[in-house]
């Protein structure tokens, strides 16, 4: 099993033929991601070659869906042009949009959102700001790497790509279900709320590891989700225990103000919904696997 990706997914790329976008797509299809097409109005109709395989160019979503099928799109597109790639990805009804793209202005991001939910939410958003995700052994969409776990029992939702990967890592032994990495921006779509039910309505996910980090409630939310609604083992980590009041690390997002959005709120919170929260991302592991055994 698995959560948005699995093997049958039929994954587009929106800006495949950028320098990121041929990089990634060539990853994700060393992955074995079904990468069924690129979209890119001035090279429609061409075809990029990625060792032997031979990936044909739309000129819209929309043609690269009806052509091909495809279920998922995956966008490397630079910040200023991402809000009319991804109303783009809405209006065609694309099931997924899986948003990588760093620096797209908060206001774009909202109109985004808005937009796909002013159309019934017929388009999930992964993003912005993100990492992607991947369902080990079966599908990769984005830029987590494929080859530092396995598929496995773990469920995995994070705010931060590189505690991501991290984690992955740590219980490369135990492996994934699936990973998604939601991107820590103040505005994106998919959250830890929509990972936290969507795993645990998965059969084959024993457990699910939630990171998140300072700024906004995000994790508090998640929380109030938790105690009233996953009935799975949670073991949780909060990334800036040590971060300075007021200042902006790392993400948009990430930003104390006061005792509002504080790793050691956030730690309270969980730990109030019964979620067992590490104080480094090894010792969460460790949690996991004291569970797990």
């Amino acid at each position: 099993m698995a959560i948005f990706l699995n093997k049958d997914s039929k994954v587009i790329v929106q800006g495949m033929t950028g320098a990121t976008g041929m990089k990634h797509t060539k990853l994700m299809l060393g992955d074995g991601t079904n990468i069924v097409g690129g979209v890119n109005p001035r090279k429609a109709g061409t075809e990029v070659d990625f060792d032997g395989t031979s990936v044909p160019v739309f000129g819209t979503v929309a043609e690269a869906m009806e052509k091909t099928g495809a279920n998922v799109s995956v966008l490397f597109v630079p910040p200023a042009f991402s809000k009319a790639a991804v109303v783009e990805a809405i209006d065609a009804e694309i099931p997924l949009a899986v948003v990588i793209t760093e620096g797209i202005a908060v206001h774009d991001s909202a109109a985004f959102y808005a937009y796909a939910k002013s159309k019934g939410d017929k388009t999930r958003i992964i993003g912005p700001n993100c990492p992607g995700l991947i369902t080990p052994g079966q599908s990769n969409a984005g830029i987590i790497p494929g080859d530092i776990t396995k598929p496995g029992r773990i469920g995995l939702v994070s705010k931060s790509g590189t505690l991501t990967y991290q984690m992955m890592y740590e219980l490369r032994d135990i492996g994934f279900s699936s990973a998604v990495g939601i991107g820590g921006d103040p505005v994106i779509g998919t959250t830890h709320i929509d990972a936290l039910a969507a795993f645990e309505a998965d059969p084959e996910t024993d457990l699910i590891v939630m990171i998140g980090e300072i700024g906004g409630d995000a994790e508090e939310r998640a929380a109030d989700y938790i105690k009233a609604n996953v009935t799975k083992p949670v073991v949780g980590y909060v990334a800036g225990f040590t971060a300075p009041e007021g200042k902006t690390m790392g993400h948009a997002g990430a930003i104390v103000s006061g005792s509002s959005g504080t790793a050691a709120a956030k730690k309270e919170a969980l730990e109030a919904a019964g979620v067992k929260v590490g104080k480094t991302p090894t010792e969460t592991a460790k949690l996991a696997r004291e569970i797990l055994s």
